[in-house]
Parts: structure tokens; C-alpha cells; sequence
């Protein structure tokens, strides 16, 4: 017999579970085995979310495994355990993309309105933790802060630069409901997981009804870190964690 001793986690950057298998037809190794958890939740935090499996097979090899329970069907195999911690640790880092996917599965938006709700995200949980929600620079555009993954995914022939009216965006809405428990996992993995999505709730119950337009009207005012930057007039222009600390609470009144 074939003795497996199975360590699994998700990878959500990948959409997957992966696993670290160690096998032997004689006695495992738990002393290696032990090491090795101990490096994972060395580099990626105490509370890493991993699960440990012990199964004997009689053949050798993962499809035999997998034949012998399809809890293991579609698992990733990774070969060692830098790989394994490799791939955990880009589910702890988040972009604002990763927040407007889940702003999307709460809120039907336009890409104007969804801009400002992901900077709002930020910028409140920036200013409640001293911390950043997500890694992506914000800038100052014509028409507002921006999140330049946000803008590339989500962005229409009618540049965000443009110098027309901040309307609805020609009505155009994204809503993405199916992917609800797959993204809100995926920011739950991250550091500090739990903390960002209550504030993400708690500012889309303060501003989620707000129109792209009422929104705007927040983000433009002359106290605004926006506005306190140059109102987009100088292109690629940073609003810096600085500013939005100095600056948001009045965004806010």
C-alpha cells in the first residue's frame, strides 16, 4: 500500500485547490511533513487556510488518489513548497479589480459609478485602518479618482479623460451575481480579509444607491483629495494615501 499524507489549500488567483502531496510505501516522514507546514504558515500567516488528508492506495502515482476519492478531482498538484506558498501569497494581495467584481455582485453600476464606489472602498478603509485595501495606485482623472485596473476591464470608446459631463455613462451596467461566493473568497483569503469586507459593506450601505452623478458631487468637492491634487489636469497624476487621509473625512460629510 501506497501511504499519502495530502496538504490542500485554494488558489483562488488561479481558481483552484492545490495540493503538496507525500508519499511513501513505508513510513511517512512526519517530521518533514511538519517542517514544511511550519515554513507554509511562516510565509504566509499563522492562519492560513490549509487542510491536511491521509490516504493508502494501492497503485502509485495521483490518478490513483484520485480514483480513490474524488475529493482530489481537479486539485492542482505543485511540486514543492515554495511553489505551494507562492500561489497562497498572491491571494493575500488584491487589486481594485478584486473589489469591483465584488461591489458588482451587490450593486448594479455604470463604469463611472463603479470608479468612485471602489475609490470609496478605499479611501474608508484607508482612513478606519491605516491600511491599504488593495495594491493599485489611484489617479486623478478629469472626471475623478480612478483605478487603472478597474478602467482597463471595464472601460467603453468614451475615455474617463473625456471632458463631457459626468453623466451615467450611457446607462451601460455590468452585474456579475454568479460570481458572488467565488470573489468575496478570493478577498476573505487576503490579508486581513474579514476587516476588508465589512468596510467594503459598511460604504456600499453608506453609498451603494448614490448615481454615478451624486458620487461625483463627493469626489469633486474643492476639499476633495481629487481636487486638492489638480483635478486630473496633469496626466497620470497620484492621489497619494497621504492626501486621501488628510482629505476624506470631508468627502464623507
Amino acid at each position: 500500500m501506497i501511504k499519502h499524507y495530502i496538504i490542500i489549500a485554494s488558489a483562488y488567483s488561479i481558481g483552484k485547490r492545490i495540493a503538496l502531496d507525500y508519499y511513501s510505501e513505508d513510513i511517512l516522514s512526519m517530521e518533514i511533513i511538519q517542517k514544511d507546514i511550519d515554513y507554509i504558515m511562516d510565509k504566509c500567516g499563522k492562519d492560513v487556510p490549509i487542510s491536511s488528508h491521509f490516504v493508502q492506495v494501492e497503485e502509485k502515482g495521483w490518478d490513483a488518489v484520485r480514483k480513490k476519492d474524488k475529493f482530489f478531482d481537479g486539485v492542482k498538484l505543485v511540486a514543492t513548497k515554495e511553489e505551494f506558498v507562492k500561489l497562497i501569497l498572491a491571494d493575500q494581495k488584491l487589486l481594485g479589480i478584486d473589489i469591483a467584481k465584488y461591489i458588482l455582485t451587490k450593486k448594479t453600476c455604470t463604469h463611472l459609478k463603479l470608479e468612485k464606489l471602489v475609490y470609496m472602498c478605499y479611501a474608508d478603509y484607508l482612513c478606519k485602518e491605516d491600511a491599504k485595501l488593495f495594491d493599485d495606485t489611484i489617479y486623478a482623472y478629469r472626471l475623478g479618482p480612478v483605478i487603472k485596473t478597474v478602467y482597463e476591464k471595464y472601460k467603453k470608446k468614451r475615455t474617463l479623460l473625456s471632458k463631457e459631463p459626468a453623466v451615467e455613462d450611457d446607462k451601460i451596467m455590468y452585474d456579475r451575481q454568479e460570481e458572488k461566493m467565488p470573489i468575496k473568497s478570493r478577498i476573505l483569503a487576503s490579508k486581513d480579509g474579514l476587516k476588508k469586507i465589512i468596510s467594503i459593506d459598511q460604504t456600499l450601505d453608506k453609498f451603494g444607491d448614490y448615481t454615478a452623478t451624486q458620487l461625483v458631487d463627493i469626489t469633486h468637492k474643492k476639499t476633495s483629495p481629487w481636487y486638492k491634487v489638480g483635478c486630473g489636469e496633469i496626466k497620470d497624476q497620484i492621489i497619494s494615501d497621504e492626501m486621501i487621509k488628510k482629505y476624506h473625512k470631508y468627502e464623507k460629510m
